[in-house]
């Protein structure tokens, strides 16, 4: 596999799944997973939740330079 391929989607979705696996979360019916944005900011640069896709906008948030390295990764939501 091209190198250039596992640094994009494909890594990303290879991080959520070790993740997943590192807590325990596997592919239940039950889980509640929804869309969250990670990126870095000023005040926090390693990468860090900034909030939920839909309260906050990840192409603004970059746009502005209010934060870089932005992502959206599913994540459990507790019930």
């Amino acid at each position: 596999m091209a190198r250039g391929y596992m640094e994009g989607p494909a890594a990303e979705e290879a991080e959520r799944r070790a993740e997943e696996l590192r807590r325990g979360i596997k592919d239940e019916p039950d889980a509640l997973l929804q869309a969250a944005v990670y990126g870095s900011t000023e005040d926090d640069p390693a990468p860090h939740f900034l909030g939920w896709l839909g309260e906050v906008d990840p192409d603004e948030l970059f746009s502005t330079g209010a934060a870089w390295g932005v992502t959206v990764r599913r994540a459990v939501v507790a019930n």
